[in-house]
């Protein structure tokens, strides 16, 4: 199937972002290098995007994976803010998802089944009975090709075919995921997707964040996070939402002031029991935006470095890293543990194909899917 890709207009922070480079006389670059081989031969490229000013983002074809970032501190001394591997092993045995582009849909569809025009869909369940991030053999563990890379700034396209029926879902699916990086430490993520049927479609990044540095040993959850939203979706045991939208006025789920996730009231929800801690979609405001909108914050006191994130979606899974293990040493030779790092996931809501309340996630035949995201760091 042909790919069939359009690009948006660009929104009022790229266009900002493109004045920024032309002036700033920063020199940004994007190189390549060999990361490792398949088994069957295949090899797996690293792609380093380098903005000039301190800043530089590593991605890997293996799961199109955000593999490292580097970013300095209040002082200017730089750390790697993101959990991630020096090796292909690390990756090709990871559980955790780290960095990845997940898909065909992120989060849990329960009992890996839903109805589509009155045919029902089954699907790999990898989850307790349910479907996680696409399955066994999701986006995050397949191999994407360079499609595209900038030539006088830092960016890289990556693109994937699925097959029709992979791991059970409907259409053949041209993915593409575009990531740029700005002077100003601005990533911009966008995944666009067009299938051959009618289907569902939901991606998303799968970043685990520590602004303290990856090796730094420090609880992710001293952090400071802040999440613009007065809902959020309770769930049942297995992860799948209940229905119910609830708001978060008096729970341990409000951030709509900045404060550490391991506050005191953590202990006193009996939905963070469910879940062994945070991992729960909040229902940002506006929902699904024409355009990307601040969503949350993240701030580091000790290092100073913010984490700013915007995006169009109506959703965002905050994942605490309650079960995060690890076989092997992460970038900085740490073996990773629970809440060395924490994901903040822009996308749909879980289970929305078997939620109608939850709204449509239907893509229609040659309809082109859109997430779009921007992850602003820096030290104020």
């Amino acid at each position: 199937m042909q790919r069939q890709f359009v690009r948006p207009r660009s929104n009022k922070v790229e266009k900002q972002a493109m004045s920024e480079r032309q002036s700033s006389g920063a020199v940004s670059k994007t190189e390549i290098d060999l990361f490792g081989t398949l088994d069957d031969g295949r090899d797996v490229w690293a792609v380093r995007l380098d903005n000039g000013c301190g800043v530089v983002a590593r991605f890997i074809t293996y799961g199109a994976r955000l593999q490292s970032l580097v970013a300095p501190d209040s002082e200017g001394r730089p750390a790697d803010v993101v959990l991630g591997y020096p090796d292909l092993d690390g990756y090709r045995s990871d559980p955790n998802y780290l960095g990845a582009t997940v898909g065909r849909w992120a989060n849990r569809i329960a009992d890996a089944e839903f109805s589509l025009d009155g045919q029902c869909f089954t699907l790999r369940a990898n989850d307790r009975g349910n479907s996680l991030h696409g399955g066994e053999r999701g986006f995050s563990s397949q191999l994407w090709e360079i499609v595209d890379r900038g030539e006088d700034c830092a960016m890289v396209a990556m693109a994937l075919t699925s097959a029709d029926g992979e791991e059970g879902f409907p259409g053949e699916v041209s993915a593409k995921a575009t990531f740029t990086l700005d002077n100003a430490g601005r990533l911009s993520i966008e995944y666009e997707a067009v299938s051959d049927r009618r289907t569902i479609l939901n991606l998303t990044h799968h970043t685990y964040w520590n602004l303290a540095g990856e090796a730094s040993g420090c609880d992710a959850r001293e952090q400071l996070l802040e999440i613009r939203a007065a809902h959020f979706l309770p769930i049942q045991p297995g992860g799948i939402p209940t229905g119910e939208v609830r708001a978060v006025t008096d729970t341990p789920f409000d951030f709509r002031v900045a404060r550490q996730p391991l506050d005191p009231p953590e202990a006193e929800d009996p939905q963070l029991d469910v879940a062994g801690g945070f991992d729960h979609c909040w229902v940002l405001e506006g929902g699904k935006t024409p355009e990307p909108r601040q969503v949350a914050s993240l701030h580091d006191s000790a290092s100073g470095r913010t984490l700013d994130i915007w995006s169009d979606q109506p959703g965002l899974q905050f994942y605490a890293g309650n079960f995060l293990t690890a076989e092997t040493p992460g970038n900085g030779g740490r073996v990773y543990q629970p809440h060395d790092g924490i994901a903040l996931e822009p996308q749909l809501f879980p289970d929305t194909p078997n939620q109608p309340a939850f709204g449509s996630a239907v893509v229609e035949a040659g309809e082109t899917y859109r997430n779009r995201s921007i992850w602003h760091i820096y030290c104020a």
